[in-house]
């Protein structure tokens, strides 16, 4: 029997200790090969500049982080609502410098009321003792798999095709019937800055005019044949080749990112966090 009493009481005394984790939600429309460079290369920049990281694997299908990184299979957070697995045999670090954790197997059952509510507890015990939880996410069925996904930090990634910033509107029009009016962060990627600056700007004129809501740029990553090349030798760009143009912005992007200036990386006017 999983020792779930023991990791809660693990989270307690660390929350206790003063320890405020940093939740950020990662939606995309961008391909999800895109999405999980980014990812790998965000946490591999924020773990370099000696932060304590966790990539959260949330995707609904295989496709997501942990497939990526070649740790998918094993103990999920849903084993643990099941009480088949204790809260730390399901962290899977990987060479990058961070943990790797998924919430639910490829193909897992959907969990009923009950484990839903255990599995959105042992979520809650998992980031208070992480300095910053990265979620792989999405958004199905209107719906986040833990309902916290959806107060935290929510950044959306985007290129400057006609295509994704078409759908990374549509999804914000659909985050905002769902979960009211709030800001959201937008990552333009594939793109040069003057480029992403137009993207922006054009997302956050349409968003203010026809939607009432705030965007926040959260900077851009360019194209950058160094990425492929990094991803090729199972390493992060800013590791295999820390000169090019995509680790510099990797390095910035994760100086925004840990930024202490306080527990949001915009002002959202209410409490992103919640406890056990």
């Amino acid at each position: 029997m999983a020792n779930f009493d023991f990791d809660q009481a693990e989270g307690l005394r660390r929350m206790l200790a003063g320890r405020q984790p940093r939740i950020v939600t990662f939606l995309s429309a961008t391909p999800q090969d895109d999405k999980g460079a980014m990812l790998v290369n965000l946490g591999a920049s924020l773990a370099r500049a000696g932060n304590d990281v966790l990539l959260v694997d949330a995707c609904a299908g295989a496709n997501g982080v942990a497939a990526r990184l070649g740790v998918a299979g094993g103990a999920s957070l849903l084993d643990v609502a099941r009480q088949r697995c204790a809260l730390n045999e399901v962290i899977r670090p990987v060479p990058q410098g961070f943990g790797v954790v998924a919430l639910a197997a490829p193909g897992a059952a959907a969990p009923g009321a009950d484990e839903a509510r255990r599995l959105a507890k042992a979520f809650d015990v998992l980031v208070k003792q992480t300095g910053i939880v990265i979620v792989d996410g999405s958004f199905e069925a209107e719906r986040f798999p833990v309902p916290v996904m959806g107060s935290a930090e929510i950044v959306i990634q985007v290129s400057n095709s006609a295509t994704s910033i078409k759908a990374a509107y549509c999804l914000i029009k659909r985050l905002n019937q769902e979960l009211g009016r709030r800001p959201f962060g937008i990552l333009v990627t594939g793109a040069s800055e003057s480029e992403a600056k137009v993207v922006y700007d054009n997302m956050a004129q349409a968003a203010s005019r026809y939607l009432a809501l705030n965007l926040t740029s959260m900077g851009s990553v360019p194209a950058d044949e160094y990425l492929q090349r990094a991803a090729r030798l199972g390493r992060a760009v800013v590791d295999a080749f820390p000169l090019a143009g995509a680790s510099v912005a990797f390095r910035q992007l994760a100086g925004r990112f840990a930024r202490a200036a306080g527990p949001s990386l915009y002002s959202t006017g209410s409490n992103n966090h919640f406890s056990v």
